[in-house]
């Protein structure tokens, strides 16, 4: 006897309450093994597979493709019982064989014969075909967008590219907080002399010591935690009649992916060295990109970092991660003549913007935060000195 499962959509980041089910991966009468991929589903922060909860068949269809769903909401339904393995095996082999890499010079140099000679070699036969359910009405394929094509001289054409469901979500989550929050940006900037010393100096034998480059980011992660120990209200979030102060650093830091900037959390920010947050930063930043982060990477944050500068950006005025009360941003590093003791000299210099909640935090306090930054930047070695 059969037994009937449902499957259901899955927990989302915290603040999230609704996705969207972009494709179907398996048909209603496909057999599936547990853990196999069935559905595709898009938040504002990430796009997930959805894993089948157990071996069977998908029976039915309770969403179609684009529908909006909630953590927990019944999409499928599916009869438990083992997947054929005739039917896995038919599945693996629609799917197209990525081409492997040559390791060497000369094994790209005869990568073209040996192709020809795979091509020519007998294949085996193909799995015996399964009975198909009743065929349904076809459901539309999604083409994908076009980019807009460049800038010419000839025909005028105007492209028309649809907003895909991260796109629109994170349009939806930014044009709240300019409607909820008291958004206001300050300025400040660094000289990045004592940072860059240390990178050139130290940079190979911390790579060597813990395996991961030594970058620019984790020094401002370890300074902001540093700051928001003195200046609280940066580190806390407006609910309703309360302000909600956290005694840790959970600092999201901004990174861009093909489908839109994403911000994961790393966690405990505070209590973590350079080597460590550079190690958060690169796990998460590696998995952003290969679409493999999780809701749990996003919950929790209590604090954003975002750096332009990599981008070549000089100056700009970041907007918040809601509920959050206060996001950094980072700048290029561009040469400059400054004063230092009365003397011009060219020193590599950096803007920071601090775009914080007005409602919580005070003008005040949002320019002495950014001051303790710079000064944390300007005069690494105060960690050691206990300062």
């Amino acid at each position: 006897m059969t037994k009937r499962l449902e499957v259901r959509a899955p927990s989302l980041g915290e603040s999230e309450e609704s996705a969207t089910l972009v494709r179907w991966l398996v048909d209603e009468g496909e057999a599936v093994a547990e853990g196999d991929p069935i559905a595709e589903v898009e938040s504002d922060k990430i796009t997930m597979e959805l894993p089948a909860p157990a071996s069977g068949t998908i029976v039915r269809h309770l969403k179609k493709e684009g529908d909006e769903v909630r953590p927990g909401e019944v999409i499928a339904e599916m009869e438990e019982g083992e997947a054929p393995a005739r039917e896995k095996a038919a599945r693996e082999a629609e799917r197209p064989e990525p081409p492997a890499e040559p390791a060497t010079p000369e094994e790209a140099r005869r990568a073209p014969e040996a192709q020809a000679k795979k091509a020519s070699a007998p294949t085996a036969a193909p799995p015996e075909p399964r009975p198909r359910p009743a065929p349904e009405p076809a459901r539309p394929e999604a083409a994908p967008a076009a980019p807009p094509g460049p800038v010419t001289t000839g025909e005028r054409v105007a492209t028309r590219v649809p907003i895909t469901p991260i796109r629109r979500r994170i349009a939806k989550r930014l044009k709240e907080a300019q409607e909820t929050a008291a958004m206001l940006t300050t300025f400040n900037e660094a000289d990045m002399s004592a940072v860059l010393a240390l990178k050139r100096e130290f940079g190979q034998a911390f790579q060597e010591r813990h395996g991961v480059k030594l970058g620019i980011t984790s020094f401002f992660v370890h300074a902001a935690c540093r700051a928001l120990a003195k200046f609280p209200d940066l580190n806390a979030y407006w609910e309703d009649d309360a302000i909600v102060h956290h005694n840790y650093v959970d600092c999201g830091v901004a990174v861009a992916t093909p489908q839109g900037l994403v911000v994961p959390v790393i966690r405990d920010a505070h209590a973590l060295d350079l080597a460590g947050i550079e190690r958060a930063i690169r796990d998460l930043a590696e998995r952003a990109r290969e679409g493999a982060l999780t809701p749990e990477d996003f919950k929790g944050g209590t604090f954003s970092i975002t750096n332009g500068g990599v981008f070549g950006s000089l100056l700009s005025t970041p907007i918040l991660n809601p509920p959050q009360s206060a996001i950094l941003g980072l700048h290029a590093i561009k040469e400059r003549p400054v004063a230092v003791d009365g003397r011009v000299e060219i020193r590599p210099m950096m803007y920071l913007a601090l775009t914080y909640d007005h409602r919580i935090v005070d003008g005040e306090q949002a320019v002495r935060f950014l001051v303790e930054v710079k000064r944390w930047i300007e005069h690494p070695g105060l960690a050691w000195l206990g300062l």
